[in-house]
């Protein structure tokens, strides 16, 4: 197992348009994506392989991309299928056709995103991820969803954990999220099959700015965070009937360093969706931009001093992600790491 074997979000489906070129990065990989002839995401090696220009500089042209530097035409199989300097003799030599074909991507189409896998092929263990990541609730009636991209100083590894953790919310995001109580909660983590799932208990009112509104009784919560091999992260908040909401993060390695992540807003606050809307938007991309500030920090100092983390009882969630993250580094398959299950109390 490699983590070029999962998909990859490259671009939101309504943004990648006919006749455009997409530049994209994927661990590391310069992709160009664009639509071929028959409407579907093509993903290329943005490389010519003529004299390595960016075909993600050249334009589309009826579901082909020309090169901008000389003009090679590519297909969405990635092969040439033009070179203008050589007219028509260019189809004399069917071997020399043959041989001048790009590097091309699988890629697919869900719930709104263009996504796309490294890996040329995959094994039978790895069957059970032919598709993305189900988005939660998207598209569906009583539910609306609101979309967000950023881009991290920092890697994945350290975004995904960032998602949810809930100890720093109360100084990255005073007031907006949470504050700092000295309240006591319970978390209960499971790492199993390649997911970290944490269920929490005794939260109640410590929402921030929209306390009154989400939970003006102060009932009990229902919040369940949980990461997903090898970049998903969903946090889920229910408070009763019409207070629902789910934040569904896709980190995507752009290189060991930045990382590209587009999160789903998706909630059900009834008869107040649409209202809702400005405000969910708003306050995710103001919460989102003190965590990526936050990131940026941690990742000039892990530049300087590295990674020996210190580690609390309150950091299990990190410490399973982290588990996940290597063994697929290593080449080994998460799932095959042994279940654990740990409860811990911790404070915010």
């Amino acid at each position: 197992m490699q983590f070029r074997d999962f998909w990859y979000v490259v671009a939101e489906s309504r943004k990648l348009k006919a006749n455009i070129i997409l530049q994209r990065s994927v661990l590391g990989e310069w992709l160009a994506i664009f639509r071929g002839d028959d409407g579907k995401p093509v993903a290329l090696q943005d490389r010519c392989v003529h004299r390595h220009s960016r075909l993600s500089k050249g334009k589309v042209l009826q579901g082909k991309v020309q090169c901008p530097y000389h003009g090679w035409v590519y297909d969405k199989s990635g092969k040439v299928v033009a070179v203008p300097s050589e007219g028509e003799d260019f189809f004399d030599n069917i071997k020399t056709c043959q041989a001048r074909h790009g590097i091309v991507y699988e890629t697919c189409e869900s719930d709104g995103y263009v996504y796309v896998r490294l890996a040329s092929n995959s094994s039978e263990e790895l069957q059970s991820f032919n598709q993305p990541f189900k988005m939660p609730f998207y598209q569906e009636v009583g539910w609306e969803t609101m979309r967000v991209i950023n881009r991290f100083h920092n890697n994945v590894t350290n975004c995904a954990e960032n998602f949810i953790d809930i100890p720093h919310t109360a100084s990255v995001h005073p007031g907006v999220f949470r504050n700092q109580r000295r309240q006591k909660l319970q978390m209960t983590v499971e790492r199993c099959n390649g997911s970290v799932i944490a269920e929490y208990r005794n939260e109640t009112n410590n929402l921030g700015w929209f306390t009154s509104f989400l939970n003006r009784q102060g009932n009990a919560i229902i919040h369940t965070d949980s990461f997903h091999m090898p970049n998903i992260t969903s946090v889920e908040y229910n408070l009763g009937k019409n207070r629902r909401i789910f934040i569904t993060s896709q980190s995507v390695p752009e290189s060991d360093e930045t990382t590209l992540v587009y999160t789903d807003v998706t909630y059900n606050y009834g008869i107040w969706n649409k209202l809702a809307k400005p405000f969910v938007w708003w306050t995710a991309q103001y919460i989102i931009h003190q965590d990526v500030e936050a990131l940026a920090i941690q990742w000039e100092v892990i530049q300087k001093y590295g990674t020996q983390f210190m580690n609390t009882p309150a950091d299990t969630i990190h410490v399973f992600v982290e588990s996940i993250r290597h063994a697929i580094a290593q080449g080994n398959d998460p799932r095959k790491l042994p279940d654990k299950s740990v409860t811990v109390n911790f404070w915010v």
